[in-house]
């Protein structure tokens, strides 16, 4: 197994320079930059303007550009926002912690849903169960998240008056009143998120574990006389949850672009609600910053999938 991984943390090294690489020259060759409103500016002088722009380097090549932000990268160095004062890297570790709180509690709640639901709709198939699942998740992942994160607010906030509709880090109670506050203004963004996921994923987990039932091996533990729920769990369920790990991992960026979206609209202070506001001013060094963070959170989760590939299907890590 400990070689197994090796192998795919190896992979994911040119994986992730290839993603800088591309986002780099992307953001490069867009219009604009972190000095564009100092050329309007009169107040200050064409000389500093100069010195600013070849004191970061804003005019050399590209490739140079990219050398010199992969070396700071490397030694710890992610830049200083124009727009915020600060280094970056301070200021991603400020927002990370509210964005994993919510997606990770959001996918949490996704797998709890879409699990049993899944499961139990594969066993009795074409049921009145099986039918309220399924269109109960077609309508789940037909709705967009920007639509059901309104419809929530409209609903639990602004008329039952349940839930704040506002997301704050900055709550004055303590102790035990902190948490159920911290809980209480997550419901909804994460309810939105998790209920988006959860709809997919029940479909998938329907169909992956209808395609294991059906198999010789299944019958054959039935015949020996093993029980309904030892089968299931034990021989369909861990062969079922190999491509619902795919599903998992390939639908984090998706996860992580609805979170933007989720962020915007419960006014998260998370690194998706930065990215936009350092887009809108041209804060370069945030947006390569974040976009990078995003990438090696995608690669991150895709490593855990190969992982949890060799943990349920022994054969994997061997090959």
């Amino acid at each position: 197994m400990s070689q197994y991984v090796l192998r795919r943390l190896l992979i994911a090294i040119p994986s992730l320079l290839g993603i800088s690489v591309v986002l780099f020259v992307v953001l490069a060759l867009a219009p604009g930059d972190p000095f564009s409103e100092l050329a309007t500016n009169p107040n200050v002088p064409p000389e500093v303007q100069a010195a600013l722009r070849a004191k970061f380097g804003l005019d050399d090549p590209i490739y140079l550009r990219y050398l010199s932000w992969l070396s700071a990268m490397l030694h710890g160095d992610w830049g200083f926002s124009f727009v915020s004062r600060m280094n970056v890297d301070q200021l991603i570790l400020q927002r990370l912690p509210a964005t994993l709180y919510v997606i990770g509690s959001a996918q949490i709640l996704a797998l709890l849903i879409a699990i049993p639901v899944g499961v139990y709709a594969a066993t009795k198939p074409y049921s009145l169960f099986d039918q309220i699942a399924n269109t109960l998740a077609f309508v789940g992942f037909s709705l967009p998240t920007f639509f059901t994160g309104i419809l929530f607010i409209l609903i639990f906030s602004v008329t039952l008056d349940w839930l704040p509709f506002v997301y704050t880090t900055d709550i004055k109670a303590t102790g035990i009143r902190w948490v159920l506050e911290m809980i209480r203004q997550a419901i909804m963004p994460v309810a939105v998120l998790g209920l988006f996921q959860a709809a997919s994923m029940t479909r998938f987990v329907r169909s992956a574990m209808l395609d294991v039932i059906r198999l010789d091996y299944v019958t054959t533990a039935r015949a020996k006389g093993l029980g309904q729920t030892k089968v299931i769990v034990k021989h369909v369920m861990r062969n079922a949850m190999i491509p619902v790990v795919t599903l998992i991992a390939l639908q984090m960026p998706a996860v992580f672009g609805g979170a933007i979206v989720t962020e915007q609209i419960f006014r998260i202070p998370g690194i998706g609600s930065l990215l936009i506001s350092s887009i809108l001013s041209n804060d370069t060094p945030v947006v390569m910053a974040v976009t990078f963070v995003f990438a090696c959170l995608v690669v991150l989760f895709n490593l855990i999938a190969d992982v949890l590939y060799g943990w349920l299907d022994p054969r994997i890590s061997l090959r």
